[in-house]
């Protein structure tokens, strides 16, 4: 087992690609903290993950409250007695462009997206010092420039991907903590295939994808995203720090737009 007995955080571990995350973990002999914003969802997932409830702990916090990454922290800390990772997951997505994005939009993305992860980070520095433990932050190909109505949703993991490439060095070097990111493309998720659905898609429209899109007719499972952060997370990544790792189906700078 990869990560047999590491006490890891998972933000965002309800739904998707962090419930995949935190699956995966379990699987290789982690201890995982399930956090989200709705009980019954973090409850159910507990239920479905860890039915016997021995390997995993419950956190229900907005992470755009001050006092969340003292929350996180502690109950972790109550639960397993130490912390050997942390995962930044938890996420807003949604749409934007320049001219309907207000203050409060443009505000809300930034606190959960980026603003989050960072103090979070700076609190639990001294608690992966002791375990020589590792970060991983979950981003966003849009990160590098964003679709024309995602805009401050990339504009944010912009921002987190600047974060994970500064920390894993920084932090490597000054702490011994080890610092990655995965930035996902178009994931298949339970949230992603009813937003779809709520724009005016097909229910079965994952199955009509243009190749421009999915050149292998078929988009991301969150089971992919969740195998590659337990090779960050576990000791086979040996000192790889600094790194993120693009999942997608073709590249984003030299893309043949008009052979797709």
């Amino acid at each position: 087992m990869r990560l047999k007995n590491k006490a890891i955080i998972v933000t965002g571990s309800t739904t998707g690609i962090g419930k995949a995350i935190a699956q995966y973990c379990l699987n290789e002999g982690a201890r995982v903290l399930i956090h989200g914003l709705e009980a019954d969802l973090a409850e159910q997932t507990q239920k479905e993950l860890d039915p016997e409830k021995t390997k995993t702990a419950i956190l229900i916090q907005d992470l755009a409250e001050a006092s969340a990454p003292e929350k996180i922290i502690q109950s972790t800390l109550d639960a397993f007695g130490k912390i050997d990772a942390l995962v930044n997951n938890a996420a807003i997505v949604g749409t934007g462009n320049i001219h309907d994005t207000d203050e409060a939009k443009f505000d809300r993305f930034m606190s959960i997206n980026a603003r989050a992860p960072f103090f979070l980070i700076k609190a639990i520095i001294p608690h992966l010092e002791k375990t020589k433990g590792n970060i991983v932050n979950i981003g966003s190909v849009n990160a590098y420039c964003g679709e024309p109505e995602l805009l401050p949703y990339s504009m944010a993991k912009g921002a987190l991907q600047t974060l994970s490439r500064n920390l894993g060095d920084t932090l490597h070097r000054e702490n011994g903590i080890r610092v990655n990111q995965i930035n996902p493309g178009w994931i298949l998720t339970e949230n992603e295939k009813q937003r779809k659905q709520d724009q005016g898609m097909a229910e079965d429209w994952p199955a009509d994808l243009p190749a421009i899109f999915a050149p292998s007719k078929r988009i991301f499972k969150a089971d992919e995203i969740a195998s590659a952060a337990v090779y960050f997370l576990s000791d086979e990544a040996g000192p790889v720090s600094g790194s993120v790792l693009d999942i997608e189906q073709y590249p984003l700078i030299g893309r043949n737009l008009a052979k797709c």
